[in-house]
């Protein structure tokens, strides 16, 4: 039987040879001034079999990097890296989104231009461990941000879809999950404000959405994801009625008929998605919600993914750690041989060892295969 995971599909304006999505992945491999390096072309290229790559998040400004050597797309020496990392994925037949990004409360000062505090909707500071250059540091309690400045955000999201263009990106996606920026604004743990933007979900959603209409306006509907993660504590993240929450996030994005929504899964077991707080804010849950593509990724393996697309609870399915070691991946799953192993101690390391150099299937063998692959054979 062929896997459904292979075979050919449209995602908004997009023909895609695979339903597999390479998912973001923070690897802290940027070089100096948060520029990309031929390191990240050759890692993503590597990787070009997947349907989709997404980026490892990209800061869209200054103050919004979250850890040591992420990269942005706030300058044009990050626009030039990135253009090598697209050219090196389309001359390998791939198509690649920029995740936009931005940490918010997640920053600390150590990463930050002068020192400067890190910002977020409220002045709280997340319970939880910031990773710097000089090891993990408590939070800092943020600033929080004016109307002024938060008009500021969504100009440094639509300016960075401008630059994300530039670079040759497919399109672009929008993080508003883990806990960084934009989820801070989310979910009412963290979001304290009593103005516009904060206080019941129609305002605490406002940011999101705003940032939304402006990256919409540089790229159109169809070349624009969003992520989200419902049911996720990552970086002291809790709200008082996530179901009510994310519905309403569900419902607010069919205006835009968005390219996808990317949702995070708490957990997977067998075929059934479960989270910890029961509600089951998973892919399955936003089906019946939310009107276009659904992406959805979650600690998937060859069997468990084809499952989710067979039921029809997905259209794609995103791989990460299986990604990271396996740049074939969808060969593997084709011919349904043993994968590598991914090491841990180098996610976050420097230099090609854990980036580039996991090894992939015979390659007189392997490339013959590819093309097929490629062309949704």
């Amino acid at each position: 039987m062929t896997l459904k995971l292979l075979s050919k599909a449209t995602l908004g304006t997009l023909k895609l040879s695979n339903r597999m999505v390479l998912a973001p992945l923070t690897r802290c491999r940027a070089g100096a001034g948060y520029v990309p390096q031929a390191i990240n072309a050759t890692y993503y290229a590597q990787r070009a079999s997947a349907g989709l790559i997404i980026s490892e998040a990209t800061q869209v400004s200054s103050n919004g990097i979250g850890y040591p050597s992420t990269p942005g797309i706030y300058n044009q020496s990050q626009v030039e890296g990135w253009k090598k990392v697209t050219e090196a994925v389309h001359k390998e037949g791939g198509r690649i989104f920029l995740q936009l990004w931005h940490a918010g409360r997640v920053a600390h000062p150590s990463l930050l231009p002068s020192g400067e505090m890190p910002v977020a909707p409220s002045a709280i500071a997340a319970n939880c461990m910031a990773d710097t250059a000089d090891g993990q540091q408590p939070h800092v309690t943020p600033k929080a941000l004016t109307l002024k400045e938060i008009s500021g955000i969504v100009e440094a999201f639509q300016q960075g879809a401008r630059n994300a263009l530039n670079a040759g990106f497919d399109g672009v996606e929008i993080h508003g999950a883990n806990g960084y920026l934009l989820d801070q604004f989310l979910q009412d743990n963290s979001n304290h404000r009593t103005d516009e933007y904060g206080g019941d979900v129609t305002n605490r959603a406002r940011l999101l959405l705003e940032v939304i209409q402006a990256v919409i306006e540089v790229w159109g509907k169809e070349r624009v994801g969003v992520r989200i993660s419902p049911s996720s504590t990552f970086n002291d993240m809790h709200d008082s009625n996530k179901t009510a929450t994310f519905s309403y996030v569900g419902n607010a994005l069919n205006q835009f008929n968005l390219a996808y929504l990317h949702i995070i899964e708490p957990r997977i077991q067998g075929n059934v998605t479960i989270t910890d707080d029961g509600t089951g804010l998973g892919a399955r849950f936003f089906r019946s919600i939310f009107k276009g593509s659904i992406i959805t990724a979650g600690g998937y393996d060859r069997e468990s993914g084809e499952a989710i697309l067979q039921n029809g609870d997905a259209d794609f399915i995103a791989y990460g750690r299986l990604f990271l070691a396996n740049p074939d991946l969808p060969l593997r799953f084709a011919l349904s041989k043993p994968l590598n192993r991914y090491d841990r101690n180098t996610f976050y390391s420097n230099g090609a060892k854990g980036y580039i150099d996991y090894p992939m299937l015979d390659e007189w063998y392997a490339a013959k295969r590819r093309v097929a692959i490629l062309k949704g054979a």
